[in-house]
């Protein structure tokens, strides 16, 4: 598990049909860092700081063991200052 703080929406209209209308954000670990797209599970919101999974359990947690995620948010941290 990893924290990563949300930074925008991703819009994709062309995807792999198993991905379905899952959302996907615009995710980084620090300001200025680099940045990662991740399938929101829960409904997050840019500037949210999350907890993220990655491999295989971020295909259980988008919801299929067959779904095509590397990184998939499974949690918004109510209090959080990063160091």
């Amino acid at each position: 598990m990893r924290i990563m703080q949300v930074v925008k929406t991703l819009v994709s209209t062309n995807r792999v049909a198993d991905m379905g209308h899952k959302p996907l954000l615009v995710v980084q670990e620090k300001a200025g860092g680099p940045v990662q797209i991740a399938v929101d599970a829960i409904g997050c919101i840019p500037g949210d700081w999350v907890m993220v999974v990655g491999s295989s359990a971020a295909r259980e947690a988008a919801g299929s063991k067959s779904y095509p995620s590397d990184l998939t948010i499974i949690g918004i941290i109510d209090q959080w200052t990063p160091s």
